[in-house]
């Protein structure tokens, strides 16, 4: 980049970043006051970022609300949502906008040229010229509204944020981490909640909405980052001339004052709510939270996740096996929380009871000055800085670009100074400096300072009410009741006509001239070429092994996959339990705190899952394995290969107060999971009802397990010789030679040496025999809906339209695009208020329509139900079909890391789907017509015909609502 070729800009700072490959200026917009970062290098994968800093005032939510409903049109882009019109017909990598406690951000990537100026395009017109001014009816559909149909009816609040929160606030993790934070910084914007309350919601007006956005959407508050392989002086050139130059530079006060250190621990107590199934025994929350420096300081905050790891996150860290020996919380939860000017240190003991606060945090306090005396565990030291530094160099953020990430960490510093932009991407040389600090009673002084003579703390307890959800449900529809009660007649009227107008506007089509403003590649933009898979299949002696040839940087990503055909149905639930007992107990040479950190302090650690594949070509075939999977240099492969023996070999399960920890921890997790990702919950149980793949993982991961778990962990000391001899048992048919297939994603370098290692495994592995499980699972259609303490539902509807006699087309995929941005987006979350709609259609058949966070329930099966109406009348013109067809490949073609080339080759592997059929689904997509589509409604309603449902949601709406369920009962 030439400062010469961008007279508009001075340049503040250049900076050399090898850390990450790049080259970063650090660049001031003259006339407008922009600040602008460049991070040049040779990723294709292009991202543009434009952030503003937005502390909130209050818990309105006005930042969230205001992120969302910048989107839904601008100047340029008078579409009510460009922003779908973008998803749809877009070949971006990443395309959304977050909201963070002190700034807004509003990211994009694509590897393509033309499409990564699109996004740019749209984005700056979104967020500097948007239509809120115009049209109130975007606040209140992405913010809070009144609803009411008829003069007689009910009265209600809807809002897509509103119902997003509230789905938020149902969570008793949730409700922990917001009080946490909001008692650490009481006098800063960190002291409200910027995603919003849902009680406070309602108090934001429209005109103190778009105040705040005059206030703070300027480009003298703005952040603006590219990175990648671009001309940076044409983007530099062109954001001036059309968006920086028409503003000139303004003070806006948005710095984020640092909150005043305490003069003693701030304590408090609150309420979250569970249902009458649900104990309220050794079912609170204890926290100890502590405020650590600031994020300027990249070297404390690097070795505070180091003492996160230490301390707390590694199996049998100290702190958390003192207040688990000691019976304070079945989990211990640990977490340095960044991201924020003031990071803070948290422990949290989870299903524990409110009497034992004061023990909780005495106990702390006298481990962390035993370790603080005694010294910290230099293996786990270096374990952690390893872990670390391996996943920093690695840069493997899976689907997301690097670029995106990189740019998300450069604000831990640069919102808060100006001259420190590049602090967090440059970290090599802090991991070398805490190395050579680890010995030097570094660590300890960290742990005395903050942790122990720290009075800027807080003690958060979080105790469970019965029936919390629905008292405050019904103090609200009292509340509405009242409010309605104290209107005129004539305010009722409008109440009516203002539902009526909102509905009658979300309705009212685009027109074509709005359509044609948002840019659009063509057919021909879109390579013919389907993804390359690289599976060469080797033997090492009767077992398979699939290299993966790829140049990983000398690092090699090692699957061991043993085929569970052999285990009878009956121990399959207790393969749940085995995948997270595996790498988590001792063995015949190391203790397992002493394994885990062995393992991180030579690899990138060593995994035990399981993963499950259905035939892309016989729907009636399925494969389930036990996954071992582990990353290292390519000279630790011979460690990894070891430490796997170890694990594999001498695991010892006769350790009672282990297995136990073990178990709580799963049960502990599961209920936060189950209900925090209620749409995959629900769906997975749907699917069960016919799905042999489905119904497998229902019973090691699903709502089918939690209660096999459940019944473990409270009948313990009744069935722990019944677990320990099943986990012994299978041992011995999972872990055989003849259940092996190895994949290994390396260069021919790193395949040197794997074949030895494979022979030497194949000694180890288990050949005595053993009975074959032969048993296949029953199904049953039970139309479930599962009550939860939440005040949202996520409603699935799923069906196989292979049953029917339908086949997989690649059009499926369009279809996907199609329903989860046009026909369901506009009915459950434009109109419904549902945060989210999603849609899929697998090729063994497979489907399923599922909403999230969704205020509705029949009325939503109702929407599903219209689906194949919806697909027969679909009609499309060349460009509206091309923009289906590039959303689509969109998805299909995001950019994969080596290690991720090697994960598709296997699971295609797996599937029994070759290079061809990948081509053929291709082709069907990229040739696909508005009568192909239109095929596709049969098989929609077939699967809908099959009424095979599932409901997480509140309580009281599935009690409303319980006709359409086979059978009503409490998730937990």
């Amino acid at each position: 980049m030439r400062i010469e070729q961008v007279p508009a800009y001075e340049l503040v700072l250049t900076q050399d970043i090898p850390d990450i490959h790049s080259k970063g200026y650090l660049l001031k917009h003259k006339k407008s006051g922009a600040r602008v970062m460049l991070l040049e290098n040779d990723d294709d994968n292009k991202v543009f970022n434009i952030a503003f800093r937005t502390p909130p005032a209050d818990s309105t939510g006005v930042a969230h609300i205001l992120e969302h409903s910048v989107l839904c049109g601008s100047q340029k882009y008078p579409l009510k949502d460009p922003f779908v019109e973008l998803v749809k017909g877009s070949l971006n990598t990443f395309l959304n906008a977050m909201t963070y406690p002190d700034k807004t951000m509003y990211p994009v990537a694509s590897c393509n040229e033309q499409d990564f100026k699109n996004l740019m395009h749209v984005y700056l017109d979104a967020v500097f010229f948007p239509n809120i001014y115009e049209k109130e009816e975007i606040f209140r559909q992405e913010g809070w509204h009144y609803e009411l149909e008829e003069e007689d009816g009910p009265l209600k609040l809807n809002g897509v944020v509103y119902n997003e929160m509230k789905g938020a606030f149902s969570s008793p993790e949730d409700v922990l981490e917001r009080e946490i934070f909001n008692s650490l910084f009481p006098d800063t914007p960190y002291g409200v909640e910027a995603g919003g309350d849902p009680k406070h919601i309602p108090e934001l007006k429209y005109s103190d909405f778009l105040s705040f956005h005059s206030r703070y959407y300027h480009p003298a508050n703005s952040y603006i980052y590219l990175y990648g392989d671009m001309d940076m002086e044409e983007r530099l050139n062109w954001l001036d001339k059309e968006y920086l130059s028409q503003y000139d530079k303004i003070p806006v006060p948005s710095e984020i004052p640092l909150q005043k250190p305490f003069e003693k621990v701030r304590e408090l107590e609150m309420e979250y709510s569970i249902t009458e199934s649900e104990p309220e025994e050794e079912n609170s929350y204890l926290s100890y939270n502590v405020v650590v420096g600031d994020s300027l300081d990249v070297e404390t905050c690097t070795a505070f996740e180091v003492l996160d790891y230490t301390l707390l996150s590694a199996p049998g860290a100290p702190l958390k096996q003192a207040l688990l020996d000691a019976g304070i919380g079945k989990d211990i939860m640990g977490s340095y929380e960044d991201g924020i000017y003031q990071p803070f240190f948290s422990i949290v003991a989870k299903n524990a009871n409110p009497q034992d606060k004061e023990k909780f945090v005495s106990l702390i306090q006298t481990t962390l000055k035993e370790i603080a005396e005694n010294g910290v565990d230099q293996k786990a030291i270096a374990a952690g800085i390893n872990y670390m530094e391996f996943r920093f160099r690695e840069a493997d953020f899976s689907s997301f670009p690097k670029g995106l990430m990189y740019g998300i960490d450069v604000f831990d510093s640069w919102l808060y100074d100006d001259s420190k932009p590049f602090d967090h991407v440059m970290r090599l040389a802090v991991f070398e400096k805490l190395k050579e600090k680890a010995n030097t009673g570094y660590f300890e002084e960290l742990i005395e300072k903050y942790l122990l003579t720290n009075t800027h703390a807080s003690i958060v307890v979080v105790n469970p009410k019965r029936g919390l959800a629905v008292q405050e449900d019904r103090e609200l529809e009292e509340k509405l009741a009242a409010y309605k009660a104290s209107l005129s007649q004539e305010e009722i009227q409008r109440l009516v006509e203002d539902t009526r107008h909102l509905k009658a506007y979300q309705d009212e089509p685009e027109t074509e001239e709005a359509l044609r403003t948002i840019p659009l590649l063509k057919r021909s933009d879109i390579g013919k070429e389907a993804a390359k898979l690289y599976n060469t299949e080797k033997k090492v002696g009767d077992t398979l092994v699939l290299h993966h040839n790829l140049y990983t940087n000398g690092i090699g990503y090692l699957d061991l996959l043993f085929d569970l055909k052999q285990v009878p149905e009956h121990l399959i639930p207790y393969l749940g339990i085995l995948k997270s007992v595996l790498g988590y107990v001792d063995t015949a040479h190391y203790k397992y705190g002493e394994l885990f950190n062995e393992i991180n302090a030579r690899s990138g650690g060593i995994t035990f899952g399981i993963q499950v594949f259905g035939d892309a070509q016989d729907n009636s075939r399925t494969i389930h394995v036990m996954g071992v999977r582990a990353k290292a240099l390519y000279q630790d492969i011979p460690f990894v290969f070891g430490m796997i023996k170890e694990i594999i070999g001498t695991s010892c399960f006769d350790d009672e107060k282990r297995l136990y920890e073990i178990l709580a921890k799963m049960k502990s997790r599961l209920q936060m999971s189950l209900a925090a990702a209620g749409h995959s919950t629900a769906v997975m149980r749907a699917l069960s009802y016919f799905s042999e793949n489905s119904n497998f993982q229902e019973k090691i991961a699903g709502i089918e397990f939690y209660k096999f778990i459940d019944e473990i962990e409270k009948k313990f000391q009744e069935r722990k010789e019944e677990l320990i001899s099943s986990l012994k048992e299978l041992m011995l048919y999972v872990f055989r030679p003849e259940n092996l297939v190895v994949s290994y994603t390396a260069d021919d370098k790193g395949y040197e040496e794997l074949e030895k290692q494979v022979e030497k495994l194949k000694e180890k592995l288990y050949t005595c025999a053993v009975e074959m499980g032969e048993e296949k699972p029953k199904f049953t259609v039970r139309n479930e809906g599962f009550k939860t303490s939440g005040q949202v539902q996520y409603v699935a509807a799923a069906g196989n339209f292979k049953e029917a006699g339908y086949t997989y087309t690649g059009a499926l995929r369009i279809l996907k695009v199609m329903l989860s941005y046009e026909y369901l987006w506009m009915n459950i979350r434009v109109k419904g208020g549902a945060y989210g709609c999603m849609s899929s259609f697998r090729r063994n058949g497979d489907g399923f329509l599922v909403s999230y966070r969704d205020p509705n329930l029949t009325k939503t099966l109702e929407v599903f139900k219209k689906t194949g109406d919806f697909i027969r009348s679909f009609e499309a013109d060349e460009r509206e079909m091309t923009k289906y067809i590039i959303g689509t490949i969109s998805e299909t073609d995001t950019p994969l890391t080596p290690s991720a080339k090697g994960s598709m080759s296997l699971n295609a592997w797996f599937s029994n789907i070759t290079e061809e059929d990948l081509q053929k689904e291709r082709r069907e997509i990229l040739e696909a017509q508005p009568e192909d589509i239109r095929s596709l409604a049969g098989i929609v309603d077939a699967m809908m015909e099959q009424n095979r449902i599932c409901v997480i949601g509140s309580e009281e709406k599935l009690e409303q609502e319980k006709k359409v369920f086979g059978e009503v009962r409490h998730l937990l």
